[in-house]
């Protein structure tokens, strides 16, 4: 009898376990620390909150980690429970196809905030000459195929930056980025790669006859060393154009702020990556920075809701917040007054207002 009151017992723990979908197998023990994943881009900001966050609180600064947006969807959106992350920093929006995969695995209430704007920048040591360039100069030294004089794509033949002009330097085309995991290369691809080459005569019919070509037409990368995968470290990349200074490197403008010392950002169209050039919305290859929050694990995992006050916090992403400090590009106020009230409500995407 005694044994048959323990089964059902244990059986309605269970199913306590399972419908607030915080269980895991994996992890039998609770966190007291809250786990972020995601954006190279975004890393630095949240990093920030998560040191004030363990400085003003009661609460253990969160675990932040630097995986890539793409990469840090996948471990968000793996299950619900102590073993997955609650957090996901990215620097693009959430694809339809992530949603789907969370869904999959349980992760069904998610919450979006965005957190402001970056510009990706090209930037190189300071030692060296400032790039000034055209978006279809980025595509030509970057993209695999490119237009030939017939009109037809042939293999980019450019080894040298002054074989597309003769008003850029004379060094080998060499630029190192990130993998195709990054929101950084995702937000590069659209906004330079795809920019630039619809500033071609014969992209620009293939786009409006079929958009899936131009696309991958446009934003394949070439493979014989002049665009090297130098992964999710922001931080090595710069540490890699001070050992080379001929290389350009591609990042979000934080990390150019922080390294201001170091490095100078590429004119790109006529504009300087600067705050507030990209703020003003001039700068052209700029984009907005997100994190998503899995609404599941709130009031399971301690300091959840808290952090998220921080991080919408006027301190915080304000004028003039303590993330003005590490590069971040505030969001209008009335802009930054609704997102701080969906996470606040915790308001799921998809729901109404």
């Amino acid at each position: 009898m005694t044994g048959k009151y323990l089964s059902l017992a244990a059986l309605a723990a269970t199913t306590v376990l399972s419908s607030t979908a915080i269980s895991d197998t994996a992890s039998a023990q609770a966190r007291d620390q809250i786990r972020i994943v995601g954006s190279s881009t975004v890393f630095p900001f949240s990093t920030a909150v998560a040191e004030e966050f363990g400085r003003s609180t009661q609460f253990k600064s969160p675990i932040v980690e630097s995986t890539g947006t793409g990469g840090g969807f996948k471990l968000f959106c793996s299950g619900v429970g102590f073993g997955h992350p609650d957090i996901s920093n990215a620097s693009r929006k959430v694809k339809s196809s992530e949603i789907d995969l969370c869904a999959s695995n349980g992760v069904t209430e998610i919450t979006e905030v965005k957190v402001g704007y970056d510009g990706i920048v090209l930037a190189n040591d300071k030692s060296t000459t400032t790039f000034n360039l055209t978006l279809g100069q980025v595509y030509l030294a970057l993209a695999k195929e490119i237009p030939g004089e017939d009109g037809k794509l042939i293999a980019n033949p450019y080894s040298r930056w002054n074989e597309i002009d003769p008003s850029l330097p004379d060094v080998e085309i060499e630029v190192l980025g990130p993998p195709p995991t990054s929101g950084t290369r995702d937000a590069f691809s659209e906004l330079a790669m795809e920019g630039g080459c619809k500033s071609f005569d014969i992209m620009a019919a293939l786009k409006k006859s079929d958009k899936k070509a131009f696309k991958a037409k446009c934003t394949t990368l070439r493979e014989d060393g002049a665009y090297i995968d130098a992964g999710e470290n922001d931080n090595l990349i710069v540490q890699k154009l001070q050992a080379n200074p001929n290389a350009l490197g591609i990042f979000g403008y934080s990390f150019l702020e922080q390294n201001a010392d170091k490095l100078h950002g590429s004119v790109v169209q006529g504009f300087e990556p600067t705050f507030e050039n990209i703020s003003a919305g001039d700068y052209p290859v700029s984009r907005s920075l997100f994190f998503y929050v899995k609404n599941q694990h709130v009031g399971s995992v301690p300091g959840l809701k808290e952090y998220l006050e921080e991080f919408t916090s006027d301190k915080a992403w304000g004028d003039y917040g303590y993330l003005t400090d590490k590069g971040l590009i505030p969001m209008p106020a009335e802009e930054r007054a609704r997102f701080a009230k969906d996470a606040a409500e915790l308001k799921a995407m998809g729901s109404g207002s």
